[in-house]
């Protein structure tokens, strides 16, 4: 399955927050198969490349080794694989595996100097075809124009006499696109018949391998190591910019900075899909239990983690765990009977109450017998005792999801003036005896509600009126014309708009008018006003003086009650539009 199909995880986003490999160069093995030595390494270091490039070639994420190209040395120099992308592409490397693995191990031994002056050639046949393939490729990408190369050299041979042989065979050539050039010494007790070096090769011994471009390193003759080795080309290699600053408060104004570099410890397991049992099994309780087979309502059965190892709890490494914990207690199943429940709960409490005496952690694994349906993969898991009646079980990495990691105790001490500065930054800062999560705010509900508050629309319990309505074009002219037309019927106004006005709060009847306005009878206190030209009411006799400026203040307050209704029905016409 090519891995550039696949959509990559979305959990793979927190795995890359250091960078996104954009200086990863491509990569050149160089593999010495000459007896007697091959004979012992074969099986070693085509193991260890089976092993590594099943693990590149399905991770997912940014590409970690662009392109790839192998060679061996036997009986003369060969190509095995040309530069080729790494990423989907398992089928194709594995075969050249194969194809070195055949090598025969049989042969005449060719000496010191005929075994490096092959190195040497394919050293440069590889830089050779790597310009090639660049200036081919650049035309169409970009990306590949900047791109360096590093050659990897592994030999069973004196590694410094090699190194000096690549080091005077490479003084004449073009070495802008090799960025470093590795001899990786495998040790053994192999007699290759090796004369001792004259007195001046070896005072220019030193001076050979002050050089930026070859180095040279020994391992051990064991797939671990060698596949430790290849296992560094996973880990990012630009080395451009530091990473992070941890800022430190000062006297001054300027806090003091700590400018640092961070490195993967592991691969995550949520970057390989194709195994979906070695996943981040603690990130929610759904992914730790197993899937349950058949009926969506039947109930999945219980996890089972076998013990096989306690542990020191000082012999633990923190960066070796991965993924959140989950919190262990005796289990108040309903279903168990009561004693059963009673005799489980003083397992439990013993468990718990022998490792925190003894001071030990329990390392458990996933017991592949019970699993009906597994893939075969394994997970590790470690139990940590806490104070009180619990247990925390923390997901625990395997080999093959390591990294190398050099972490070297520093071999002297640091400046007593650093010693000063990092000592007055820290007695700065307040000291807690207890770390309190709940003293730690992060700002999520805000930014939680303010996204909420955004994607929602600003009157969400509104009920659009008729199309014919969101299509006109409201302006002054077409308001003020519908508003009279709905002072002049407004019993028809109200019918019509019932749906609009259920969006606006009521308006307070204080006078009859506003209430007839409103298409509601008037209250039984007040009785209706008459007008003069009212034909339907009785005739009543003219009256003059207080009873002629009464009905003139009836109707003022009339027309001025009628005008402060007009208005309001405007403004909350507006609003539920």
């Amino acid at each position: 399955m090519d891995n550039r199909r696949r959509q990559p995880n979305s959990s793979s986003n927190l795995v890359y927050w250091s960078s996104s490999f954009p200086r990863q160069p491509a990569r050149v093995l160089v593999v010495e198969a000459l007896p007697p030595a091959w004979a012992d390494t074969c099986a070693v270091i085509c193991d260890a490349m089976d092993n590594f490039l099943s693990l590149a070639c399905n991770l997912d994420g940014p590409c970690r080794i662009p392109l790839l190209s192998l060679y061996a040395i036997s009986r003369q120099q060969e190509c095995l694989l040309p530069f080729v992308k790494v990423q989907g592409n398992l089928a194709r490397l594995l075969s050249c595996v194969d194809e070195l693995r055949s090598i025969p191990a049989e042969g005449c031994i060719r000496g010191v100097s005929r075994a490096g002056e092959l190195l040497l050639q394919a050293v440069l046949d590889s830089l050779q075809q790597f310009k090639q393939y660049i200036r081919h490729t650049s035309t169409s990408s970009q990306a590949w124009s900047n791109l360096p190369v590093e050659v990897t050299v592994v030999t069973s041979q004196s590694g410094r006499a090699i190194v000096r042989q690549l080091e005077a065979g490479l003084k004449e050539t073009d070495l802008v696109s090799l960025r470093h050039l590795l001899v990786l010494q495998i040790d053994g007790s192999w007699d290759w018949g090796q004369e001792i070096p004259s007195p001046e090769a070896a005072q220019h011994e030193d001076s050979l391998m002050l050089g930026t471009e070859v180095e040279l390193q020994q391992v051990e003759n064991s797939v671990l190591a060698i596949e430790s080795v290849l296992k560094v080309w996973l880990q990012e290699q630009g080395g451009d910019q530091e990473r992070l600053h941890l800022l430190l408060p000062s006297d001054n104004l300027t806090p003091v900075c700590v400018k640092c570099d961070i490195q993967e410890r592991l691969i995550s397991p949520a970057l390989i899909p194709l195994t979906p049992d070695l996943g981040v099994k603690t990130e929610r309780l759904r992914d730790f239990l197993p899937v349950a087979k058949g009926s969506a309502n039947q109930s999945s059965a219980p996890q089972k983690l076998r013990a096989i190892k306690t542990l020191r709890a000082d012999g633990v490494c923190e960066s070796v765990l991965y993924g959140l914990p989950m919190v262990i207690r005796p289990t108040t199943c309903w279903q168990l009977d009561w004693d059963e429940m009673e005799a489980n709960h003083h397992l439990f409490l013993a468990l718990c109450h022998t490792l925190r005496t003894l001071d030990l952690f329990l390392l458990l694994q996933t017991d592949s017998r019970s699993a009906a349906g597994s893939s075969g993969v394994i997970s590790h898991y470690l139990l940590q005792p806490s104070p009180s009646l619990s247990f925390l079980l923390k997901p625990v990495a395997s080999r093959e999801l390591l990294l190398p990691s050099s972490m070297a105790v520093p071999s002297h001490d640091p400046s007593p003036h650093a010693m000063q500065t990092v000592q007055g930054c820290l007695s700065q800062l307040e000291e807690e005896f207890v770390l309190n999560p709940l003293s730690l705010c992060s700002n999520l509900y805000q930014h939680l509600r303010g996204r909420g508050l955004l994607s929602q629309p600003r009157y969400p319990y509104r009920v659009q009126s008729a199309a014919p309505h969101r299509e006109q074009v409201h302006t002054p002219e077409g308001l003020r014309n519908r508003a009279a037309r709905q002072l002049q019927n407004p019993g028809r106004h109200h019918g019509s708009h019932s749906k609009v006005r259920a969006t606006v709060a009521p308006l307070p009847s204080s006078t009859a008018s506003s209430s007839s306005f409103l298409g509601h009878p008037p209250p039984p206190k007040r009785p209706a006003l008459s007008f003069l030209n009212n034909r339907s009411a009785p005739t009543q006799p003219e009256h003059h003086g207080d009873d002629s400026a009464a009905r003139m203040q009836n109707v003022m307050l009339r027309r001025e009650a009628v005008q402060t209704n007009t208005e309001r029905f405007r403004r909350n016409f507006r609003l539920s539009e």
